[in-house]
């Protein structure tokens, strides 16, 4: 999985290449600017030809010096290009002054202030947002705030073209949050690789289209397993989906699913059908007695058993063929219900806790977090995530005074030390941790949009995926990756119109699609 680097992390990539000799603060910055330069082109290929003109934003630090790389480099291929800098050319670092001076040897430089705006105005082709990038650690405000407030407009209504530098400005590199402001761009290059705020929350209404320009930094060698590092879920192996030829179906699992009483058994068949689905040999649902007929006219190949409560719950987990269970979809939240969840955890079987299950301990979770174990997934989508974590979605939810900003990474992360297991934190970028600090995002975003995975149900379906893939002996953390890989794919294999029942019989079509 590719790693999604802190503006930190960033940092010290670069810094230790210049150290160790292998390159120059100044190649680093005339790379970047060609990179961007070569990105635009790329994009709007018929900016090749003709005179085209550019606006350039450079703000004061070396984001800034990329813009004036940008700025000579654009007008070497023949264009007319004006720039505008924030602030003193004096303070400028080192290197960005150096590429400062070399512009205004042979174009004008004029300051960045609000009648910056109406020369942005005049038109141009492309609007370079240089301002902040990655460095950015206090709200936008004063002359900036107003020319990156005019750049919505100016996109919006007459269709110029605007490209940011890493980020767009008043965007928090690290969270994905708008510090004061932060323009919708059509075009954002960013260097080595995707940085976090790439894939959190509404960047991508921000971003608009992310292009990774690689500057001869040297790749680190990853390690999943090294805390404060995030990775992006990619497509699983097939290799870890595919049954074994010589097994049978108790080599692939047995979950047991717990369902709802009568008028409530939709949700666990839905997660039912999904572990089925998803490779599980085996499928039980536990019902309640009074659901049980229920249940039968809508099942075939997935299975029934009547548990009345807690003590033939336990009864029955005592054959260890049932190696994984669902617990939530449809449960209900009463006292019964709980008592249920009471007599799993204790048992160290790979659980998978969703919807009624969270709720369940709005009141107490730490009752919850005390039960739990390293073989447990807490599914909980923001409401959930509220009720069982009140401290970290304030933090979520306050508007940052600087950065860099609390994100969902923070607060999965630190979700998953509390309750000392696996937090799935539901949303278009659905992020996943581990005690220790491993951390993964799953991004349904940019050319991976689903939005019609809004429906009733789907969230129940993404358990059953979940639960399946640890009956088949996946971990938690491999689990949790896949099934939210698989949903959104199963989800862009049908397209709109989309209800939860489709989700699930999309498996076959998109499991050939990885070659299976």
């Amino acid at each position: 999985m590719p790693e999604l680097l802190s503006a930190a992390q960033m940092r010290a990539i670069e810094e230790a290449a210049i150290t160790a000799g292998t390159v120059t603060g100044l190649e680093l910055m005339e790379r970047a600017g060609a990179g961007v330069v070569e990105a635009i082109l790329q994009e709007w290929p018929e900016f090749a030809a003709g005179e085209r003109t550019a606006s350039i934003l450079c703000g004061p630090g070396n984001n800034g010096g990329d813009g004036f790389v940008i700025a000579r480099l654009l007008q070497d291929r023949g264009w007319r290009v004006t720039c505008h800098l924030l602030g003193d050319a004096g303070r400028l670092p080192p290197d960005a002054r150096t590429n400062h001076d070399r512009w205004v040897a042979q174009g004008a430089c004029f300051p960045l202030n609000e009648r910056s705006a109406g020369t942005i105005k005049s038109m141009p082709d492309v609007v370079v947002d240089a301002l902040f990038g990655t460095g950015l650690t206090r709200p936008v405000e004063g002359d900036a705030e107003f020319v990156l407030g005019n750049l919505d407009t100016i996109r919006a209504e007459f269709g110029v073209r605007c490209v940011s530098v890493d980020v767009p400005s008043g965007m928090c590199s690290d969270s994905g949050r708008s510090l004061g402001c932060c323009p919708k761009v059509d075009l954002t290059v960013s260097f080595h690789t995707e940085k976090i705020a790439h894939r959190l929350d509404n960047a991508d209404i921000c971003c608009g289209k992310v292009v990774v320009k690689d500057i001869g930094l040297a790749r680190t060698e990853q390690s999943d397993e090294r805390a404060g590092h995030v990775w992006m879920v990619e497509p699983p192996d097939p290799a870890t989906l595919s049954k074994r030829t010589d097994g049978h179906k108790y080599t692939e699992g047995h979950a047991l699913i717990l369902s709802g009483g009568p008028g409530r058994t939709g949700a666990a068949r839905l997660a039912a059908r999904g572990a089925l689905r998803v490779g599980a040999g085996l499928v039980t649902l536990g019902v309640p007695p009074l659901a049980q007929s229920e249940v039968a006219a809508h099942v075939t190949a997935i299975m029934q058993t009547p548990i009345a409560d807690a003590d033939t719950l336990a009864e029955l987990l005592w054959d260890t063929r049932l190696n994984a269970l669902c617990l939530g979809p449809g449960l209900g939240t009463g006292t019964a219900q709980r008592a249920l969840i009471e007599a799993v955890l204790p048992l160290a079987r790979p659980v998978v806790l969703d919807a009624d299950a969270l709720s369940l301990f709005r009141d107490a979770p730490g009752d919850l977090f005390d039960l739990c174990h390293d073989r447990v997934v807490l599914t909980p989508h923001g409401g959930e995530f509220a009720r069982l974590f009140p401290d970290l979605a304030d933090r979520l939810t306050a508007n940052p005074s600087r950065g860099p900003a609390y994100s969902r990474v923070d607060a999965t992360r630190a979700a998953a030390e509390r309750a000392g297991c696996t937090v799935l934190y539901k949303g278009a970028s659905t992020v996943i941790a581990a005690p220790g600090g491993r951390c993964s995002i799953h991004s349904a975003q940019y050319d991976r949009r689903a939005p019609w995975l809004a429906t009733a149900g789907s969230g129940d379906v993404l358990a059953g995926f979940i639960t399946g893939l640890m009956a088949r002996s996946m971990g938690p953390m491999q689990a949790s990756e896949t099934a939210t890989w698989l949903h959104t794919e199963c989800a862009l294999s049908f397209g709109p119109a989309l209800i939860a029942e489709d989700i699930p019989e999309q498996i076959p079509k998109v499991f050939a699609a990885l070659g299976m």
